[in-house]
């Protein structure tokens, strides 16, 4: 488990922009999306369009994640979510 934050490209409405979330939080965001079987950057315009502008959008992320497992009384997977080809959206790592 590492604590430090790892930088993503996401597709918001046409536009690129990249998201800080720790690991966990990647993983969790992925399985979310998987179980509303949406892609990812779908997820992330959705949370992007209700977050107020005082809120940053890696902030909403997290408390969306957040609110999901506790509004099922569950923590997330610890098994590492696999793309599918299925699911377009994928989130891909920038360096």
């Amino acid at each position: 488990m590492s604590g430090r934050p790892a930088k993503r490209s996401l597709t918001l409405r046409g536009h690129r922009t990249s998201v800080s979330l720790e690991d966990e939080f990647w993983q969790a965001f992925r399985e979310i999306a998987a179980e509303k079987a949406m892609p990812v950057n779908a997820l992330a315009a959705e949370i992007d369009a209700e977050r107020g502008l005082e809120t940053g959008l890696a902030s909403a992320i997290r408390l969306f994640v957040l609110r999901h497992y506790r509004e099922r009384g569950a923590e997330p997977s610890r098994e590492p979510v696999q793309p599918s080809a299925a699911s377009p959206g994928k989130v891909s790592s920038s360096q």
